[in-house]
């Protein structure tokens, strides 16, 4: 009898469970805005976008582009001390059925030109050519930007 129920119990485990697609939770980065997060928000971005099962190439546009506003939050945003608030740079990775949004936010200056440079960038002409649709907003009381980036793979070699 014991035997039986043995192998009664180990056919059940040999059956396959059965796979269901989930998508990832939305992640939301709170961090200083300080160089070294940047690498803590790619590391999270690629591994949502891998386990979205994104093109290669459009997660290598994904990378550059948040890269460039988060590198823009770091450098621009901020005067002395206030760059190592909690929260200073603030990300959220939304997964979508057919791709990815990723806001980036920041409660410092504002987008404008950068006083360290004689004009506009080439930050935001870059990230507007790398997704498939981009809105930049600034905050109510002048301070602050969120850039909204969205990524879809039909977007990939589009422009």
């Amino acid at each position: 009898m014991a035997a039986m129920r043995a192998a009664a119990s180990t056919s059940s485990l040999r059956e396959q469970p059965t796979a269901f697609a989930a998508t990832p939770s939305p992640v939301r980065l709170s961090l200083p805005a300080e160089a070294r997060n940047i690498a803590v928000v790619r590391r999270a971005l690629e591994a949502i976008a891998e386990e979205l099962a994104l093109p290669r190439r459009l997660i290598e546009d994904m990378r550059l582009a948040v890269t460039e506003a988060c590198t823009n939050v770091v450098r621009h945003a901020y005067a002395d001390g206030d760059a190592q608030a909690a929260g200073a740079l603030r990300v959220q990775l939304l997964p979508e059925a057919d791709g990815m949004r990723v806001i980036v936010e920041d409660q410092g200056r504002g987008l404008g030109p950068s006083p360290d440079v004689g004009g506009p960038g080439l930050g935001l002409p870059l990230i507007a050519a790398l997704t498939s649709r981009l809105e930049v907003t600034h905050g109510d009381d002048g301070r602050g930007s969120r850039v909204a980036m969205s990524f879809a793979p039909g977007s990939i070699g589009a422009a």
